[in-house]
């Protein structure tokens, strides 16, 4: 599932246990803070309405507005339900608390905003207590003007009309009060939304960094395989074929059993010397590996004269004009002759092993071609080698044919050509 649709379908988790018990601690010290501002009013005479309930009914209406805030995060949409309804029938009945119970008002609809769950039903419930309060506003005026029409202001002195202003004032103030409780509860609900989607980056960054360092490792490991493949597995072929020569000539000629066995040699102290090199470049702190140091066209010469030495008749022929390639395109081409050549003394059986480097135009082409059997072309394909030389050519926006040469069922021989695309660079004076 994407980020975007899982933003779209997340709701906010429910309070912690922590936070049910700050609710809890908040709603009864609200509660006892309401019932002492009601006794302080009571007591000094300064009521909103100049007749109110019994003391048992004030203390009723009072605690059954503040005591919901005790689970105002845990059921947000029914403690502002029972809070609305509780302060419009405190009114109705002329309950003489009306200072922090409008705060407790406001905080359970901005509660709602915050932290309902479901948000179209969190703003429509908001929506009918705040339509809900003005249409009792709107009756408690008439009411009030049914009972006194000719209202007097003994200390009015501004422009507008007395009545008009106190209406004005009236619907001002609560416009600006419930605005800001649903305006603040969006907010916050937002800010919530936003972290989540903050930790949800901050775990698929984590994610994308971990499977990036797995496939680092990953073509670290394959790199080192390949590297292995094509270095060891020349000269131990190398090496076999020279030993085999060695042995069958033994009794019947000394001297060339004694110049195989001085090639085997030398093959194996090759193969030591670049096993040495790769392990000395693996243990760098730095980690990176030079894929292929000290391989490169230029010592494709070097790279035949060991496949001479295994008794094949080598040529190298370079067409076109050579230009300067880059390191990683020319150790890819000493590394795919190599393996050419690795298959060609394993599985071939050939004689002569042909190879051609041609500077084209926009490209650079490599055509090792021998006369061996054609008869193991699955063997000569298969294998690490191929894949080694596949992903070479992939790296470098080539392309790769492998093949038998000719056609019909008398055919000999098999080709190894790659072709790498070729950016030559022009200096103007």
């Amino acid at each position: 599932m994407t980020a975007p649709a899982v933003l779209d379908q997340w709701r906010r988790p429910g309070p912690t246990p922590e936070q049910r018990r700050v609710d809890v601690l908040i709603g009864v010290a609200v509660t006892a803070l309401t019932l002492l501002n009601m006794t302080l009013a009571t007591s000094a005479g300064a009521l909103f309405f100049p007749h109110v309930p019994a003391l048992p009914e004030q203390l009723f209406w009072t605690v059954l507005i503040c005591v919901p805030l005790c689970w105002r995060r845990r059921w947000p949409g029914a403690v502002a339900i029972i809070v609305s309804a509780a302060f419009i029938g405190g009114q109705v009945r002329a309950a003489p608390e009306q200072q922090l119970t409008t705060g407790v008002l406001f905080a359970a609809i901005y509660t709602l905003g915050a932290w309902g769950q479901d948000r179209r039903h969190a703003k429509w419930i908001r929506v009918a207590i705040i339509a809900a309060m003005f249409v009792w506003l709107f009756v408690a005026l008439t009411i009030a003007l049914i009972r006194n029409p000719d209202p007097e202001f003994a200390r009015a002195s501004g422009f507008l009309p007395p009545l008009l202003a106190v209406i004005v004032n009236g619907l001002l103030i609560n416009v600006l009060l419930f605005g800001f409780a649903y305006f603040f509860g969006e907010t916050a609900w937002t800010a919530a939304r936003r972290e989540h989607q903050l930790e949800l980056q901050a775990e698929q960054l984590r994610a994308s960094q971990a499977e990036a360092r797995e496939l680092a490792v990953a073509d670290e490991r394959l790199r080192i395989a390949r590297e292995l493949h094509d270095v060891v597995a020349h000269h131990v072929s190398v090496m076999g074929v020279q030993a085999s020569a060695g042995r069958r000539v033994l009794d019947k000629d000394p001297a060339k059993a004694r110049a195989a066995l001085e090639s085997v040699e030398v093959s194996a102290r090759t193969a030591v010397d670049e096993l040495r090199r790769m392990l000395s470049l693996l243990r760098q702190s730095s980690g990176a590996m030079v894929d292929g140091a000290g391989a490169g066209v230029d010592r494709l010469d070097d790279l035949l004269g060991n496949a001479r030495e295994a008794g094949l008749e080598t040529k190298l022929g370079v067409y076109g004009d050579p230009v300067a390639l880059p390191e990683s395109l020319s150790q890819a081409i000493y590394r795919i002759v190599q393996e050419a050549l690795t298959n060609t003394i394993k599985h071939a059986g050939a004689a002569t092993i042909d190879v051609r480097i041609r500077y084209l135009a926009n490209e650079v082409e490599i055509d090792v071609t021998d006369d061996g059997r054609s008869a193991v072309v699955g063997q000569r394909t298969g294998g690490m080698g191929l894949i080694g030389m596949r992903e070479r050519v992939t790296a470098h926006d080539g392309v790769l044919e492998t093949g038998p040469v000719g056609e019909g069922p008398g055919r000999r021989g098999f080709r190894v050509r790659a072709r790498f695309p070729l950016t030559r660079v022009t200096v103007e004076a």
